[in-house]
């Protein structure tokens, strides 16, 4: 397993649409692997490939944040939502992506999601809470979307100027 490189907002691969997965290998397994890693070591709770920089459609995360509780690392291939309550929640929002960053969006409060396992099989599951909130905002990653676009214009612009300059002052150091 190895760590990989998070791409900083604004990158143009972030605003792509990730391409579907055809088949698993064990590149794929490997990719997965590599992103739970990530993911736990940046701390997060979920990642998709793009921010990987992999236009593939897949994310993994893990919401389990109840003390001692053992991880539920999930890796999900191809995830689409099937179904959406009425019922919204909103969530103070961020990502690895544009660290320390965060902001208010209105999603819906459950979500049923259906994917391919690293298995091959179809997998189909209701999320709510925090898990919800998480595999929307990862989805949309995979649909080149970042938790910003749902903010008002001239606080997206704030953010991405201070994305700017953090990026300028990661490539001085």
């Amino acid at each position: 397993m190895a760590l990989r490189n998070i791409l900083i907002h604004p990158d143009p691969r972030l605003k792509k649409v990730a391409d579907p997965v055809v088949s698993v290998d064990d590149d794929l397994r490997r990719l997965a692997d590599d992103m739970l890693e990530t993911m736990y070591d940046a701390p997060g709770i979920g990642l998709a490939a793009p921010q990987v920089a992999v236009m593939t459609r897949m994310l993994v995360m893990d919401c389990e944040k109840d003390e001692g509780a053992a991880p539920r690392p999930m890796v999900l291939l191809n995830p689409s939502v099937v179904w959406t309550s009425e019922e919204r929640s909103v969530y103070d929002e961020g990502c690895l992506s544009i660290p320390e960053q965060y902001a208010e969006v209105e999603r819906p409060a459950e979500v049923e999601v259906q994917w391919m396992s690293l298995d091959g099989k179809t997998m189909r599951e209701k999320f709510d809470g925090l898990w919800a909130t998480c595999v929307q905002h990862e989805i949309d990653h995979l649909d080149g979307k970042l938790f910003i676009d749902y903010l008002k214009p001239l606080k997206r612009q704030m953010i991405t100027r201070k994305m700017q300059k953090l990026k300028r002052e990661m490539a001085r150091s």
